[in-house]
């Protein structure tokens, strides 16, 4: 037996993912700016975390503009895993290890680039669909793509700083 599953049904399993994914990234990237807050890392972090919080409240407010159903137990595993990932041993018991930096650095640009990859899949579908603005996606998708190399910058930098 076959069951049909519409395309909003799927574009809502899609966009609850990516809506998983922004709740664990907007945790990480405040435990990141509150690491960092003292060091030279803290100003661009601090920005990030502003418009990456920003970015996850456009991804809810386009789930409720096309009337989609949201899977708030995603967002909940979500957040429960980014605590989870705390407690990875990273070398050190009391202190931050600069390993650290790398690898959040790292996990915050694939979060990114995800979320690039989100904005584009909707960019494709706003075409005949009024329900998206198409200007919105590509200023969503613009700043997605400056995160992305900002945290490059960032990680090159704190790659440098862990291995010499």
């Amino acid at each position: 037996m076959l069951i049909h599953v519409s395309r909003d049904a799927h574009l809502g399993t899609y966009l609850n993912d990516h809506l998983a994914g922004a709740t664990a990234g907007v945790e990480l990237i405040r435990r990141l700016t509150v690491a960092e807050r003292a060091t030279d890392y803290g100003p661009e972090l601090r920005r990030l975390a502003a418009e990456i919080a920003e970015d996850r409240r456009s991804l809810l407010d386009l789930v409720e503009r096309l009337d989609l159903p949201r899977a708030r137990h995603k967002a909940l595993l979500a957040w429960a895993g980014e605590k989870v990932t705390r407690l990875k041993l990273n070398g050190r018991l009391l202190f931050r290890s600069p390993l650290s930096r790398v690898v959040e650095l790292e996990t915050m640009r694939l979060g990114v680039e995800g979320k690039a990859a989100c904005w584009r899949t909707l960019r494709q579908r706003a075409v005949g669909d009024s329900r998206l603005d198409v200007l919105e996606l590509d200023r969503l998708l613009e700043r997605a793509e400056e995160q992305s190399g900002t945290l490059e910058r960032l990680r090159a930098r704190a790659i440098t700083e862990a291995f010499g």
